[in-house]
C-alpha cells in the first residue's frame, strides 16, 4: 500500500489536524512525539478494496498509516487527546487535539468508519457463503436430474425407483426453500447497507460543502494579510525615513559637540588672560591709573564669559534633548521591528497551512 494513496484510488472522506504520539516500544508506556508540530490527520476510503486508512504526512515522512479494522477501539483518555492501537503496526498512536470538540468530531467518525469495515467484512463473507451454496446446488441438481431421466424410462424402472426419488425431490425441495429465505434475509441486509451508503455519501457531500467554505475563509484571510503587508511594507519605508532623520539628528549633535569643545577652550583662553590680568594688577602698584582700564577690561571679559557659560548650558541642554529623542526614536523603531517580524512569520505558517491544505483537497 502507497504512504500517500493515489486520488483515483481512494479519497480523504475526513480531514484534521493534531499532534501525532507513539507508545515507546521499548517501555510501552511513555508517548514519544511523532511530530514537532500538529500536522493533517485524514481518513480515505479505497473503493477498489473496501478498505479504510486512516493516513497523516509531516513534510516527506508517513507517521501514520493505519487501516482500519472493526477489533479496532479509539479511546479517550482526557478532554483532548485519544488513542488506538494497531496490531499489524505493532504500535499505539495517540492524538492531542486543540480543543475537547474536535476531538469528538474525530472518534465519532472513528466508529462510523469501523462499523463501515465491519459492514464491508460481513458482506465479503456473505458472499463466499453464497457462491459456496450455489456450487453446492449446482452439485446437487445434476444427479437429481439424472435420477429424473431415468425415473422417466421404462414402467418397470418407474415401479423400483419411483419411492426414493421423490423422497430425493422432497428434499431438494426443501433446500431450495431454505436458500429462498436466506436470500430474502440477504434482500434486506443489502437494502440496509444501501441506506448506510446513501447516509454516508450525504455526510461527505456536506463535509465537502464545509470544506468549500473554508476554503474561501481561507482565501478572505490570505487577501486581508496581504493588505496588512502592504500596510507594514509602507510603516517600514517611513521608519526608514525616521531613520535617515536621526542619522541627521546625530551629525548634528556632533557638531554642537565639536563647537562645544571650541566654546570650553575659548572660555580656559578667557580664564588664563583674565589670571594674567589679576596679577599684572597686583604685581604693578604705580600703574593705577591703568588699572581702572584693566578693570573695564575685566568686567568686560566677566560679562563676555558669563555669556559663554549661558551659550555652553544651552548648548548642553540641546544636546541632552538632542540624545533623548534619539533613543526615544531607537525604542520605537526596536518595538515596530519586533512586531514587524511577528506579523512576517505569521504570514509564512499561514501560507504553509494554506499550501498544505491545497495539496490535501
Amino acid at each position: 500500500i502507497s504512504p500517500v494513496p493515489p486520488y483515483s484510488r481512494e479519497q480523504p472522506i475526513f480531514t484534521t489536524r493534531a499532534h501525532v504520539f507513539q507508545i515507546d516500544p521499548s517501555t510501552k508506556k511513555n508517548w514519544v512525539p511523532a511530530s514537532k508540530q500538529a500536522v493533517t490527520v485524514s481518513y480515505f476510503y479505497d473503493s477498489t478494496r473496501n478498505s479504510y486508512r486512516i493516513i497523516s504526512v509531516d513534510g516527506a515522512k508517513v507517521i501514520i498509516n493505519s487501516t482500519i479494522t472493526p477489533n479496532m477501539t479509539f479511546t479517550k483518555t482526557s478532554q483532548k487527546f485519544g488513542q488506538w492501537a494497531d496490531s499489524r503496526a505493532n504500535t499505539v498512536f495517540g492524538l492531542g487535539f486543540p480543543s475537547e470538540q474536535q476531538l469528538t468530531k474525530f472518534a465519532e467518525k472513528f466508529q462510523e468508519v469501523k462499523e463501515a469495515a465491519k459492514l464491508a467484512r460481513d458482506r465479503s463473507q456473505e458472499k463466499i457463503e453464497t457462491s459456496s451454496n450455489h456450487s453446492q446446488e449446482s452439485g446437487r441438481e445434476t444427479p437429481s436430474s439424472t435420477r429424473a431421466s431415468s425415473v422417466n424410462g421404462t414402467d418397470d424402472e418407474k415401479a423400483s425407483h419411483g419411492g426414493p426419488a421423490e423422497a430425493h425431490l422432497k428434499s431438494e425441495n426443501d433446500k431450495l426453500k431454505i436458500a429462498l429465505a436466506q436470500s430474502s434475509s440477504n434482500v434486506k441486509k443489502w437494502e440496509t447497507e444501501l441506506q448506510s451508503l446513501r447516509e454516508s455519501n450525504a455526510r461527505l457531500s456536506t463535509a465537502l460543502q464545509e470544506s468549500a467554505a473554508s476554503i474561501e475563509h481561507w482565501k478572505k484571510q490570505f487577501s486581508a494579510c496581504k493588505e496588512e503587508n502592504d500596510q507594514l511594507r509602507g510603516k517600514i519605508e517611513e521608519l526608514e525615513e525616521q531613520c535617515n532623520e536621526i542619522n541627521k539628528e546625530k551629525e548634528r549633535n556632533a557638531q554642537l559637540s565639536r563647537r562645544l569643545q571650541e566654546l570650553e577652550t575659548e572660555l580656559q583662553d578667557k580664564e588664563l588672560e583674565l589670571e594674567e590680568l589679576r596679577k599684572q594688577g597686583e604685581i604693578i602698584p604705580e600703574l593705577m591709573s591703568e588699572c581702572e582700564s584693566v578693570s573695564e577690561q575685566l568686567q568686560a571679559a566677566e560679562k563676555k564669559n558669563k555669556d559663554l557659560e549661558e551659550k555652553v548650558r544651552t548648548l548642553r541642554t540641546e544636546v541632552e534633548e538632542s540624545k533623548h529623542r534619539q533613543t526615544n526614536l531607537k525604542t520605537e523603531l526596536k518595538n515596530f521591528l519586533d512586531v514587524l517580524d511577528g506579523k512576517i512569520d505569521e504570514l509564512h505558517d499561514f501560507r504553509q497551512g494554506l499550501s498544505k491544505l491545497g495539496v490535501d483537497n
